[in-house]
């Protein structure tokens, strides 16, 4: 593959893929079930297994996967996403455990940040609501989600894997 190819293998595989369409559960079209699921889910699947496939013949790596913090509870008008991201967790859960010890894994859940995807699906109005909910007042910014994954994929996180770290200003406490 291009990826052996020009690099050699690879190191470290964050799987951050996400999309979300924001409709009440009873009208969900199955097909756009099945986009959010093939793109959420399926996608981290098929990247974390190619990864790992070549982190297990070179002797080491680290998967990360975003998941987010609507996997780990319910929030209404996102059946979809937050299925697609509930099973991210229990996929890196069981990959840390199927890989250990020669591949770490990790899944972060990320609360409200504040991406192109979160400004085209709420108003001023909306993020502005948000943001009283959350302790800490405002959403977070995508650098401070990149820094934890940093750390997770650096040897400072050796002894990290099958962790679920939520990153999310106070809102889950």
């Amino acid at each position: 593959m291009e990826v052996d190819q020009r690099l050699g293998g690879i190191d470290v595989l964050v799987a951050n893929a996400g999309i979300s369409i924001r409709k009440p559960f009873l009208e969900i079209a199955e097909q756009d079930w099945r986009r959010v699921l093939d793109v959420n889910l399926t996608g981290v699947f098929l990247c974390a297994q190619q990864a790992a496939r070549r982190m297990v013949a070179q002797g080491g790596g680290v998967i990360l996967m975003t998941a987010s913090t609507n996997g780990l509870s319910g929030h209404p008008f996102y059946a979809d996403y937050n299925a697609s991201k509930a099973g991210v967790i229990l996929l890196a859960r069981t990959l840390a455990l199927e890989l250990a010890p020669t591949v770490r894994v990790n899944a972060v859940c990320p609360g409200y940040v504040l991406t192109p995807m979160q400004r085209a699906e709420y108003s001023d109005e909306m993020l502005a609501s948000v943001n009283e909910s959350i302790p800490l007042g405002r959403h977070a910014q995508p650098e401070e989600v990149a820094a934890l994954f940093a750390f997770l994929a650096s040897d400072d996180a050796a002894y990290t894997t099958g962790a679920v770290i939520t990153i999310d200003g106070g809102e889950t406490a």
